[in-house]
């Protein structure tokens, strides 16, 4: 059990170190601000790299590898910070703009995933655990009444419709072609080939910030679903995963 003294220095230390994350973030943005944007881009990695994550952290250093050229980077990020938020308005725009711009191809969703993709799956699983716990409880108080409402049955038979639909929302967005798999091409021009080998037969050219599947890995490859649903092996180090 944890001491008053030790409550008190724990508390201390995260308002320490939460006031220091925010002034680094700061000086980041006044980096930005001043057109220094490799210097705001390494401090917003440096945050990101200490697990303080948040939409407006992954959009800011999106805008500033945008800056910088980056294409590759700046994708990944806008959609890193659009699956913590789908919608975030700016980094939707900026997203397009830099797909646009680099000529990224685009993973194929389909109608069941993009529709799902209108929440998040951790509102998804807030939902679905409200909805379940609402349909015990009045279940519990069913049992337990002498008097058997069929207003409360169809609130339980509601209540449970929405826990699966969340569930089913979830597992589609954490298997679809959005989903944990996700990566976007960070290197330029990277070909996927047809085996484990620089010398293989090239598949697919794939421009910086398009989009893959990753399927499997063997050492330094990865196999992965391309944009034009052939399947192929790129280097490792060509590729991030969205979700981190």
């Amino acid at each position: 059990m944890k001491t008053p003294l030790c409550i008190f220095l724990a508390a201390i230390f995260g308002v320490g170190a939460f006031a220091a994350d925010e002034s680094a973030f700061n000086k980041a943005n006044q980096a930005y601000a001043e057109g220094r944007f490799e210097e705001a881009a390494n401090a917003y990695e440096t945050l990101i790299g200490s697990g303080n994550w948040n939409v407006n952290l992954f959009y800011d250093l999106g805008n500033a590898r945008y800056r910088l050229g980056d294409f590759g980077q700046a994708i990944l990020n806008y959609e890193r910070a659009l699956a913590l938020d789908p919608r975030h308005p700016e980094a939707e725009a900026n997203l397009r703009l830099a797909r646009d711009e680099a000529r990224a191809l685009e993973m194929r969703r389909d109608w069941i995933e993009h529709y799902a993709s209108i929440a998040t799956v951790k509102q998804y699983t807030i939902a679905a655990a409200i909805a379940f716990w609402f349909a015990l409880f009045m279940a519990a108080h069913l049992f337990f009444s002498s008097r058997r409402s069929v207003g409360r049955i169809g609130l339980i038979a509601l209540s449970i419709l929405i826990c699966g639909v969340c569930v089913f929302a979830i597992f589609t967005l954490e298997n679809g072609a959005h989903g944990d798999a996700l990566a976007v091409i960070t290197g330029k021009e990277v070909e996927a080939r047809l085996a484990t080998a620089d010398t293989a037969k090239s598949i697919l050219v794939l421009p910086a910030g398009s989009e893959i599947e990753i399927l499997s890995d063997r050492g330094d490859w990865i196999y992965a679903a391309l944009p034009n649903d052939q399947r192929g092996w790129i280097p490792a180090s060509s590729a991030q995963r969205v979700r981190m």
